[in-house]
Parts: C-alpha cells; sequence; structure tokens
C-alpha cells in the first residue's frame, strides 16, 4: 500500500480529495488497527479524513476492518437477542443513565453487553456509574462472556475488547480532534450480527451516515439523536428513535417537540454517587421512570425479540412500571 499516494489522494480537502473504495478503506484501516502505519502518517490520514469527512463506503470499509479483528460473544442459548450498547461520551451537564437503561434490560432477561472507556476528558462514563453502583469492568472477553450467561449484564473496557481501536481514539490525546474511530466505535458488534445494536449520535449528519452504514452491514440497530452524545433518550425530550433492520428503517417513535408541560424528577448533578442514588431510587418505586427512557426501553424488547411487537412491547413496560412509576 502506497501511503504517499493515499494521503495525496485523500488530502485534498472537502472539494479537491478522492473517496476511497470500501476495499480500499477496508486495508488501510486494518493496517492501522494492526500497527503497521507510522505516527507520521497516521497523523495525517486522520486529519485528511476529518477534512473531507468519510463517505459511507469508506465506513463501511473501516467497520468491516474492525469487526474482522473483533472477538465472538455468543448469545445465551433461549434468550433474546443481547443488546449491545457503545458508551463513548459520558456526562457533562446531566446524568449518564446508559448504565439505568442497561440494568432495566437486565431486569426484562434481556442479556447486555456495555462497552465504552474509562476515562473520557472529564466527563462522568458509564464505568464510572456501574463502579459505584457494584458492577465492575471484565477483565476480559471471556469474563465478558461468563458474566452475560450467568448474570446478564457485562460491562467490558474497549481496550480489552479491541486493543487497535482503543489506539486510534487515543489519538485524539495527540492530535486534538477526534477522528474515524469515534464513529466506527458506536457500530460495534461483537456478536457478529446476533443481537440490537444502540447507535447513537449527536449530529444529524452523521446520524444519516450511520443509518446508512448499518444499513449496509445488515444489522439490526436501534438509532437516535444522543444525549450528550450516550445511547440513551434524553429523559426531558424523546428524540426520534428508528429501527435498522434488514437493511431499511422504521420509525418507532417520533421526536418530541412540544413545550415540556412538566421536568421530570432527575439526579442533582452529574456525579456518580448522585445517578446511583437516584437509579437506586427509580427501581424501588420511589421516583417515576421518565417516559423517554420508557419509551426507549419498549423500542429496545420489541428490536431484540422479547416483545412480538411494539404493542407487546410497552405493555411489558407499563406492567414493570407499575412498580417503577412511570412518568
Amino acid at each position: 500500500m502506497d501511503l504517499a499516494l493515499l494521503i495525496r489522494e485523500i488530502g485534498r480537502g472537502a472539494t479537491g480529495a478522492r473517496d476511497l473504495s470500501s476495499s480500499e478503506a477496508r486495508q488501510l484501516y486494518g493496517a492501522m488497527l494492526d500497527g503497521m502505519v507510522a505516527d507520521l502518517e497516521l497523523g495525517a490520514i486522520a486529519i485528511a479524513l476529518r477534512m473531507k469527512t468519510e463517505s459511507v463506503d469508506e465506513m463501511v470499509g473501516f467497520l468491516t476492518a474492525t469487526t474482522e479483528r473483533l472477538p465472538t460473544l455468543q448469545r445465551p442459548a433461549g434468550r433474546a437477542r443481547p443488546v449491545v450498547i457503545p458508551s463513548y461520551n459520558g456526562a457533562r451537564r446531566g446524568a449518564n443513565l446508559t448504565p439505568l437503561l442497561a440494568l432495566l434490560l437486565r431486569r426484562h432477561g434481556v442479556p447486555v453487553l456495555v462497552h465504552g472507556l474509562s476515562q473520557d476528558y472529564g466527563r462522568v462514563t458509564s464505568e464510572q456509574v456501574f463502579c459505584e453502583y457494584g458492577v465492575a469492568p471484565c477483565e476480559g472477553v471471556h469474563e465478558a462472556q461468563q458474566r452475560i450467561d450467568d448474570n446478564g449484564l457485562a460491562y467490558l473496557p474497549l481496550s480489552r475488547l479491541c486493543p487497535g481501536l482503543a489506539s486510534q481514539l487515543a489519538l485524539r490525546d495527540r492530535l486534538g480532534l477526534r477522528n474515524s474511530a469515534h464513529s466506527v466505535v458506536k457500530m460495534l458488534d461483537p456478536f457478529h450480527g446476533d443481537s440490537l445494536l444502540l447507535a447513537a449520535a449527536t449530529h444529524p449528519d452523521y446520524i444519516d451516515s450511520m443509518r446508512a452504514v448499518l444499513g449496509t452491514v445488515g444489522a439490526n440497530a436501534l438509532l437516535l439523536r444522543g444525549t450528550e452524545g450516550e445511547p440513551f433518550a434524553n429523559p426531558k425530550r424523546r428524540p426520534a428513535i428508528e429501527h435498522v433492520h434488514e437493511g431499511r428503517s422504521d420509525i418507532l417513535f417520533e421526536a418530541e417537540h412540544d413545550s415540556l408541560r412538566s421536568l421530570p424528577q432527575l439526579p442533582p448533578n452529574s456525579a456518580a454517587q448522585a445517578t446511583v442514588e437516584w437509579m437506586r431510587r427509580v427501581f424501588l418505586g420511589e421516583l417515576p421512570l421518565p417516559l423517554p427512557i420508557a419509551n426507549q426501553l419498549a423500542c429496545c424488547l420489541y428490536a431484540c425479540g422479547r416483545a412480538t411487537d411494539l404493542h407487546q412491547a410497552k405493555a411489558l413496560v407499563a406492567l414493570d412500571g407499575k412498580g417503577l412509576s412511570l412518568v
């Protein structure tokens, strides 16, 4: 692979650059993940892609290369599809409720894998919330499989799931900018097609790109605008939630646009301790579960096969909500 030629092709800016084919992107990203690209060229490639923005074919190639290097987790026999929750943004302004959604899914008998980062630029990560709740990170893929089989929930740091991709994310510390890995990591499926993926982005352009990529690779995913980038529905105002499957996309819930009649009671700050204290009160029924989270939970139960249709999924959530006090 002639990296100088490739950099010249993709490094001509937003209007002059040439997009890579899916095959070229797969080959390039494979070399990057395997540590076969020197630092100078690696930085040039990351910046060039950032300037021109990645095409759908490029992202498909990047995701394919990463998937080829992922270990394989097995779906527990006789149970619904596992739900895979990528957690890579953390929370700063409000509470990080990704762990809440994961624990609610386990409560409904759905296996859950959450993967993410231990630290993220001063934000409260899902790992920190899980640790406060008493769920420790897994040391490796084997332990993650064991926990999913035995307890229905595992949190696995990215460094244990895909070290090469973790190294790509770490480039942000040196370059000061996000790179392609920040999108790839949100579409990983360690179950290799036998799961439901929660995919979230903040900006509409990225949502459009993710929809196209997920449709191309045949993923089964729920796509929504994330809350501070995390894949849980904004508890104050529900975003659109769409189901990407079999190459098409169905809107399960439209976005809310009306003025709020009342604000849900949420944790007083984003700290892990305050978040967990609030979560425990929700589980005990002392505080209501925000309706957007309940809506997203129903979408998950339907899309992973725990319910036969969305109506049954809503009924399951409503029945459980007698203990959780939904609003």
